[in-house]
């Protein structure tokens, strides 16, 4: 993943900010655009829901593979100590 770009923007008094236009545009994110945010321990991001659903796909995806073997008590019990 690469840097493209770095711009600034203050928080308001609700706790707002706006995303600066280039960066709209770099991201395609239009008026009405839904975002999602993630914390992590030393960053934030934000991305398109349209990515986010993306990147996820594939997790969702094979957690729905794998749960068809994943079904007794023994192993949910079994994960819960790991």
């Amino acid at each position: 993943m690469s840097l493209i770009g770095i711009r600034s923007a203050t928080i308001t008094e609700k706790g707002q900010i706006s995303i600066p236009k280039q960066i709209r545009d770099i991201e395609g994110l239009k008026t009405g655009s839904k975002v999602a945010i993630l914390a992590f321990d030393n960053h934030i991001e934000i991305k398109s829901m349209e990515t986010l659903n993306k990147e996820m796909a594939t997790a969702l995806a094979s957690e729905k593979v794998l749960a068809k073997d994943w079904l007794s008590k023994e192993e949910d019990e079994a994960w819960k100590t790991l």
